[in-house]
């Protein structure tokens, strides 16, 4: 029963208002008596002060007022004003003179004793024609009141309404407990569903955001993972799809050239064996690229980083790709910014990265069109941008250019490469620190921008 969450917060919140009923019944009832009893103490006070007043009157002095004392509590004379209020039996009550001298006291000890004036403050002070005549010192005592008594009726009521209240109160406690309990409960129960949804492989499980405290950002954050999971789940299938397509073609080559020169079907010739060379090579540089792209993942891609100026590795670039150029008819041209600032790269890697980018150029730009490479300075960053003018990118693919395998145009041959050349590209820019990006427009040609930090200056 109370491994369930709501069940315990429905307690909880019951035990909470349980106990606060019962604490503040406790706190009215012990504060309601005390201020009653102060009540009928205080009229008590002022009934039995105006007849011992009436008597001072009468008699001149405090002359026998013990022995009348007991008559004046238990039946005080007949005065107009005066309220009949016998005073109750054992109460301490001491009667002192104009002089503080103790007239009248339960203690006997004390009559004839001179009183201080710091306890005459907390009596209460008897006067005639302005004249004070003594001090009337009265104990309040504990009293119980009988059921038919009117003071009896007063507190019965009181009982019951407090009782009462107390139990609305528990009840309320218990019913917005349960609802606020439910309320917040749902959400974590929708949670945990959709998380064995999951669990079973059912990727892309959402639940309904009910509120905006830290339960609905749970639950936004939780969707944001099913969705991410499932994204990454299809990546991961289509990925396996590809890469399984890309290593059965060349595999399909060599295993059916392997079987023809086996079965003496074919002849061994140059023109065989360099096509076995070709589709190895292929299936080599197939496993190299999902090797580096493994490593980036990881964070294990090793990179042997120092200063290089950003001239010195375009015009390497640029003369690695001039005769490629040449035989695609395209004009390869470099742009540079004199006094760029040292970029910390490791050489291999990036000019890895500008081949790839160069590479893709030539292919979509037809003859007579034109491949620049500019450096340049953007901000604080060196920039380094491959554009050309060839074919373009479309809107939808211009999204997905830097994901593994794809490829915009899915009639198009491979060419010996793997669909891994961008993807790579933005590996090995990001493990730099650094960051590349694509502009374009169908038909308009394309521009890749890479963003690297400056070297830092060594301090003189």
């Amino acid at each position: 029963m109370f491994r369930s969450l709501a069940v315990k917060l429905t307690v909880a919140f019951l035990l909470v208002g349980l106990t606060g009923s019962i604490l503040v019944s406790l706190i009215i009832q012990l504060r309601t008596r005390a201020a009653f009893n102060n009540f009928i103490l205080s009229r008590e006070q002022i009934a039995l002060a105006e007849n011992l007043v009436y008597y001072f009157q009468v008699n001149g002095s405090w002359d026998g007022v013990v022995d009348d004392l007991a008559r004046l509590q238990a039946n005080p004379p007949v005065q107009p004003g005066v309220v009949r209020n016998p005073f109750p039996e054992g109460s301490s009550l001491t009667l002192v003179g104009p002089d503080r001298t103790v007239v009248y006291s339960h203690d006997a000890d004390e009559i004839g004793q001179k009183i201080t004036r710091n306890k005459l403050n907390d009596g209460v002070s008897l006067s005639l024609n302005n004249e004070v005549i003594g001090w009337l010192l009265l104990s309040p005592v504990r009293r119980t009141f009988t059921a038919n008594t009117p003071e009896g009726i007063f507190l019965g009521n009181l009982n019951r309404a407090t009782v009462l209240s107390a139990f609305v109160a528990v009840l309320l406690a218990l019913l917005l407990g349960g609802t606020l309990a439910f309320t917040m409960t749902r959400s974590l129960r929708e949670l945990t569903e959709a998380t064995v949804e999951i669990a079973r492989g059912r990727f892309g499980k959402k639940v309904k955001v009910r509120s905006r405290d830290e339960i609905g950002e749970l639950a936004a954050s939780f969707n944001r993972m099913s969705q991410d999971l499932d994204q990454a789940t299809r990546a991961r299938q289509q990925m396996t799809a590809d890469i399984a397509h890309d290593l059965r073609s060349p595999l399909s080559v060599i295993t059916g050239y392997a079987e023809a020169l086996n079965d003496n079907k074919l002849p061994g010739t140059p023109e065989i064996y360099s096509i076995l060379l070709q589709e190895t090579r292929h299936l080599d540089h197939l496993v190299d690229d999902l090797r580096l792209l493994s490593l980036a993942d990881t964070g294990e891609l090793s990179l042997t980083l120092q200063p290089m100026s950003p001239g010195v590795l375009l015009e390497r670039v640029v003369s690695r790709h001039a005769i490629g150029a040449d035989q695609h008819q395209i004009a390869l041209k470099m742009d540079l910014t004199p006094d760029l600032p040292l970029v910390n790269v490791d050489v291999e890697r990036m000019s890895q990265v500008l081949d790839n980018l160069i590479i893709n150029a030539f292919r979509y730009t037809p003859a007579g069109g034109e491949v620049i490479m500019v450096a340049d300075r953007t901000g604080e960053s060196v920039q380094f941008t491959v554009s050309d003018t060839g074919t373009g990118i479309s809107a939808d693919d211009l999204l997905h250019v830097f994901d593994r395998f794809y490829r915009g145009e899915k009639s198009r041959p491979h060419n010996g490469e793997s669909g891994l050349g961008l993807a790579i590209a933005k590996s090995i820019v990001e493990a730099h620190g650094g960051s590349i990006s694509v502009e374009s427009t169908l038909g308009q040609g394309a521009r890749f921008n890479i963003l690297l930090n400056p070297n830092p200056p060594v301090p003189a």
